[in-house]
């Protein structure tokens, strides 16, 4: 008999204790907080729900740092989030964030040099991007100030119209098209030139013309 009221009691606690956990689980899941677990794991240290307490405490602690990064949203703060959050679920999202912040400042420096080395070191860095693309076509402005200016001067417009024309039938490979340059300022003759082109472009140009006996320079838009 007092072997099966020793057992009763044994039983009776380990229920109580399992209803006791169950009970502070279910309170903890209620708020949700990273107090709440922290509170629970106080009280039950190795209970069923310690490691799932653990987790929950990791998971709100993340996304209350990762909060407080975007709310921020400076490269700084994301930075800290990486710092502090090493194994975090947003840790490839802050990465590109820094990146990005990254590629503004040295596209800002790359701009404000106006350079075509300063802009090809900087896409050779940033191939791709939102800066990209504006890199790109202030380089292609600044490799297309060059044309093939023709020999020969013209009084009449109609005249280097009709030239320009046998010119772009006979060479617009080379020159890809043939426009008509008006008067300067105290001149009354008219120009031909190709279309606006690298420097490399124009002088390959200018070179082919010259083997074929057409007298051109290269000349800066």
């Amino acid at each position: 008999m007092k072997l099966l009221a020793a057992v009763s009691v044994a039983l009776t606690v380990f229920l109580l204790a399992c209803s006791s956990t169950e009970a502070d689980w279910q309170k903890a899941n209620s708020a949700n907080t990273v107090a709440a677990y922290q509170d629970f794991l106080k009280e039950h240290p190795n209970g069923q729900h310690a490691d799932e307490a653990r987790t929950k405490i990791h998971s709100l602690q993340d996304e209350q740092a990762w909060t407080d990064a975007t709310n921020t949203n400076t490269e700084a703060g994301f930075q800290n989030y990486v710092k502090g959050q090493p194994n975090g679920s947003h840790v490839q999202e802050a990465q590109d964030k820094i990146t990005g912040f990254e590629r503004a400042a040295a596209w800002q420096t790359a701009s404000a040099d106006g350079s075509a080395a300063a802009l090809q070191a900087f896409l050779e860095k940033y191939p791709s991007g939102p800066e990209a693309d504006q890199a790109k076509a202030q380089l292609q402005k600044l490799n297309s100030q060059y044309r093939v200016q023709l020999a020969g001067s013209y009084r009449s417009a109609k005249l280097a119209e009709r030239a320009g024309k046998r010119l772009k039938a006979k060479y617009g490979d080379l020159l890809h098209d043939v426009v008509v340059i008006p008067p300067a300022a105290g001149s009354k003759s008219s120009h031909l030139q190709s279309a606006p082109m690298s420097e490399d472009e124009a002088n390959t140009a200018c070179a082919k013309l010259k083997k074929a006996h057409q007298h051109c320079e290269v000349v800066k838009s």
